[in-house]
Order: C-alpha cells, then structure tokens, then sequence
C-alpha cells in the first residue's frame, strides 16, 4: 500500500521511505510529508516488508536485508505516477536504500533525511562509499548534533560534489534541537522543507 500526500500545484513527485524503527505512519514521516506537500511537493510513502509484518502482528522485527528493501522501493516507485519528475528519499534507513538506487532508477534525484553515515558509537563503520563516486544529485539534511554523522565528522568524508549537505541548527537524528538552543522542532522542521524543495526545484 502507498499514501499520497497531494500538492494543491505540484512542481514534483517524492517517493518517500521510513527509517529502520518506525514506519510511514510515524509522526516524523507525516509531519514531513504535509511540510512537502503545503510547499508544492506530492509526497508517497510506504512501508517495507517487514514494516508491514510489525504492524501486523504488533511487534517490532529487523530490518530486511539491503537486497529486499531495495526491491520493496522498486515496487513502490512503479506506483508513483511519472506526470511530474520523480525523486526517492527517506528518512535515515530509508535514505540509505534510496542513495544506493537512485542512479539505477528513472528519478532525478535522492533525498536523505538524517543520513546514518555510521552507527552510533562507531564512526568507524562508515556507509559512505557510493556517496564518494559520480552518480545523480543528493542532498542530505542533518542534524548537527545527528549521531549517525555530526558536522564535524562529515566535514572530513571527502563527499563527491553531486552530494549537498544541508545542516539543521542542533538537531539530532530526527531534527529536534535541545531547548538551551532556542529554537523548536518546527522550525527545523521547516527549514529542513524548505532545503528539500529548493533541491528539488533546481534538479526537477
């Protein structure tokens, strides 16, 4: 199943995927997707295989392997109409998936909602290779403070040139600033938006 968030004059079409611990019904997900939408952009979202299970039988399962949820985005995006360009994204988990396809896909381009740059704790473990070659542009939108990449470490990841990255004032992986800095999860929420049409507006 998809849900479409319609734009009253759409300049755009966002496939959108959800991260690895909640589905398309989060808050995060529709917050963003109605931010996208009163902006001009048709939002879809889904949830992977085993997103739908969870939800099934109420209970949280893992992630399925990188091969499933690749194929899962496949399918959804055949559903997304081609009246409009095309874009794919997520949020953390979700936009890793979309970065790793997007060059193989008839989209634009890729959107990455609190890219996990490595595990937390582990900045070791890095997952930035395919953003290191030439391909389609992407844009990354992160928290300052995200520990799944903070500004400082990402600033030394040699990104190719096709990758922006966008900063939110203090936030961690899902936006939201500390109160000490006097700013609230809707604006970041808005600003991060705003970065997101102006990306796609120039590579539509």
């Amino acid at each position: 199943m998809i849900l479409a968030d319609t734009a009253h004059q759409p300049i755009a079409s966002l496939l959108l995927a959800h991260g690895a611990g909640a589905g398309m019904h989060s808050d995060f997900m529709q917050q963003v997707a109605a931010g996208l939408c009163e902006l001009g952009v048709n939002v879809y979202r889904f949830n992977f295989p085993y997103m739908q299970l969870a939800e099934q039988q109420g209970k949280k399962r893992p992630p399925d392997g990188m091969a499933k949820l690749q194929s899962a985005m496949q399918d959804a995006l055949a559903q997304v109409p081609v009246n409009l360009p095309r874009f794919i994204g997520g949020k953390s988990m979700g936009g890793r998936v979309a970065s790793m396809l997007a060059d193989s896909l008839e989209v634009q381009g890729c959107l990455c909602l609190g890219y996990p740059f490595h595990p937390p704790g582990k900045p070791e473990k890095l997952r930035i290779d395919h953003l290191q070659k030439p391909g389609k542009p992407i844009l990354i939108v992160q928290g300052q403070r995200d520990p799944f990449g903070r500004e400082e470490e990402i600033a030394g990841y040699s990104l190719h040139s096709r990758v922006q990255v966008a900063k939110i004032t203090d936030g961690d992986h899902s936006f939201v600033p500390r109160k000490s800095s006097g700013l609230v999860f809707e604006d970041n929420l808005h600003t991060a938006c705003q970065q997101m049409v102006a990306f796609i507006g120039a590579n539509k």
